[in-house]
């Protein structure tokens, strides 16, 4: 069989909107998951007195997940249509949880954004959160599945209503809803996710799956642009050496390679590479790999390190200017401030040296020049200094480098990208 496409997808949503649900019920009736699996999630959803959770449970594999009833890790799990490899990537909806969801986003390449139509739901302040985040992060290519039509009696108006406050949402934020299908479903029942319903007779549009089919585009592999590939672990194993791993997010890495790894600025040469525990010969963007490099110890590199070839280098910043949008802080950010950036698998302090203006997401127009401060729900280009050197890339060169997280007091206070890069000397 040729190779599919693949397509990394990520749920986005309120937290209560039955996210899991749905996709545990796609993964099931897309035939991902066994009979006999289900069975004895339902048993354990029993055990926890969560009945009709047990789909739910197929994302929530974490114990501690399923007590509370909540997504907290961002779970991988496969699945294939006609058309495409699927990757999903299951983000937390919770508040606490905002970080995975942030790195879930800067991850997917498409998201079915769920939106719950059980009266009194609909869009919620979380929902907007979450549909500013994917357009900041750009993740450009949506579905909209209505939920839990099965909570409002299959109801065409309530469907209606909710299109409507959904479409206004998304439509201000700057997304062509014209190209976006809103799919009533229901996750618990299995109404229009992989099969049709026949409780919705009304709606003569496609099910979930073939809407994403129609929908979604892979995205193209950057193998034309430098290799970078943000480090995650260095082991130092017997009678091996050196094995960095990390995820390929440009370029092509081929055995034989010599490498550098920034900002460390050490060099090697790639003596191998395995996936999955499986020699290749070379790695491409999306593969997450072990490569064992000679010339380089162990404690030369470390994670937050950027691999790249010697030729074009990982670049490592002095300072940069950014885009960012603040999703939540408790007073307000002013110059000085110095919380923490995570930029791929980096996590740095960085001070917030100047806010250069205040914009307006919908538009990108300059509001305000050099304001003192920003606040929730504000977008800004700001001025930003590593406190110690980090490799950041422009949006514009490389996008999969320039997309961060900004966190402090133990949440995700702002997310944004990169716009320009002053090199460190």
């Amino acid at each position: 069989m040729a190779e599919l496409p693949k397509i990394n997808l990520m749920t986005a949503g309120h937290v209560d909107h039955g996210k899991s649900t749905l996709i545990g019920r796609l993964l099931y009736d897309a035939g991902a998951i066994r009979e006999e699996e289900l069975r004895k999630l339902k048993e354990l959803a029993k055990e926890y007195k969560k009945e009709t959770w047990e789909f739910a449970f197929i994302m929530d594999r974490l114990k501690e997940e399923r007590e509370r009833g909540l997504t907290i890790d961002i779970m991988h799990s496969p699945f294939q249509t006609k058309k495409y490899f699927y990757t999903i990537i299951d983000c937390p909806g919770h508040r606490d949880f905002v970080k995975n969801m942030i790195t879930g986003t800067s991850q997917a390449d498409a998201a079915i954004f769920v939106i719950s139509a059980k009266p009194g739901e609909g869009v919620q302040e979380q929902t907007k959160e979450h549909a500013y985040l994917m357009k900041v992060m750009g993740v450009n290519q949506l579905v909209v599945a209505i939920n839990k039509m099965d909570a409002a009696n299959y109801d065409e108006k309530r469907y209606n209503e909710v299109v409507e406050e959904a479409k206004k949402l998304l439509r201000s934020i700057g997304y062509d809803v014209e190209k976006i299908p809103f799919v009533p479903v229901s996750g618990l029942k299995g109404d229009n996710v992989v099969k049709r319903s026949e409780n919705m007779p009304w709606y003569k549009g496609p099910t979930l799956i073939d809407a994403m089919d129609a929908t979604f585009t892979p995205p193209e592999q950057p193998i034309d642009k430098p290799l970078r590939i943000p480090i995650q672990d260095v082991y130092s194993i017997t009678g091996v050496g050196t094995v960095p791993v990390g995820r390929v997010e440009t370029g092509i890495l081929k055995e034989g390679d010599a490498v550098i790894f920034e900002p460390a600025g050490v060099k090697g040469e790639v003596k191998s590479i395995e996936m999955f525990h499986k020699k290749i010969p070379e790695a491409r963007p999306g593969d997450n790999i072990g490569f064992n490099v000679r010339g380089v110890s162990k404690n030369d590199v470390r994670r937050g390190d950027v691999c790249g070839h010697p030729d074009n280098p990982p670049t490592v910043a002095k300072e940069f200017t950014a885009q960012i949008i603040v999703l939540q802080h408790p007073t307000v950010i002013a110059p000085g401030y110095t919380p923490v950036f995570h930029i791929g698998t980096a996590s740095v302090a960085c001070k917030i040296e100047e806010i250069l203006a205040k914009i307006d997401p919908k538009t990108g127009q300059v509001v305000q020049e050099k304001p003192d401060y920003i606040k929730t729900g504000d977008a800004a280009r700001i001025r930003v200094i590593p406190t110690k050197p980090l490799v950041v890339e422009k949006q514009a060169e490389i996008p999969q480098l320039a997309r961060f997280a900004i966190r402090d007091m133990g949440m995700t206070i702002a997310a944004g990208v990169v716009l320009d890069v002053v090199k460190a000397k």
